[in-house]
């Protein structure tokens, strides 16, 4: 099974048949190009925002974000649903990317990407979510994950099978967030 669009895959030595040409994947149609690029438009902000939600910096969610979208275009004619799609490659390649990192000291890249240039609405509302991230920072990696899949406004099912788990696990690691989230929020002076 392929990975990425659940289709049974093919032998190495499988051939087209006369009757069904291989399609050119190279080219997309102007109808997929498109409506991938209004997918782009639309998603991109969103995809860097889900992958922050889970603890990547700025500068490494634009990355992962980007590389994401590649792929995505590369994949278009085959993907089903891309918002999922997106939002499971880009949680994989972000944690593959944390497992092998070395980190090294630099100054912050946030302000030279010119994929995070934002209007002020943008950046009013980005300003509003960093209690939010602040918060989520105190999560352990899993209970982060669930909660970004979450704020993006996915249920507890659609979770479990984005992420492989049971529906029962996704809906538990909900509830250790929450308890957490509930338990800082009532520590902090100014929130009593």
């Amino acid at each position: 099974m392929d990975e990425h669009t659940g289709q049974p895959t093919r032998p190495t030595g499988h051939r087209s048949t006369a009757t069904n040409p291989p399609a050119h994947r190279d080219v997309l149609a102007p109808e997929a190009v498109a409506a991938f690029s209004a997918f782009y438009r639309n998603e991109v902000g969103r995809l860097v925002a889900f992958l922050v939600w889970q603890g990547a910096s700025v500068a490494d969610a634009a990355d992962v974000a980007q590389e994401t979208m590649r792929r995505a275009l590369e994949q278009w004619h085959i993907i089903r649903s891309p918002g999922p799609w997106t939002r499971r490659v880009a949680s994989r390649e972000y944690a593959r990317r944390m497992a092998a990192t070395v980190e090294l000291p630099a100054d912050d890249l946030a302000g030279r990407n010119p994929l995070l240039r934002a209007s002020p609405s943008e950046i009013a509302v980005w300003e509003a979510r960093q209690e939010e991230l602040r918060l989520l920072r105190h999560l352990p990696s899993r209970q982060r994950q669930v909660m970004a899949w979450t704020l993006e406004g996915y249920q507890p099912a659609e979770i479990a099978e984005q992420l492989r788990m049971t529906p029962e696990a996704v809906r538990s690691s909900l509830l250790k967030a929450r308890r957490t989230l509930a338990a800082l929020l009532s520590e902090e002076p100014d929130r009593r």
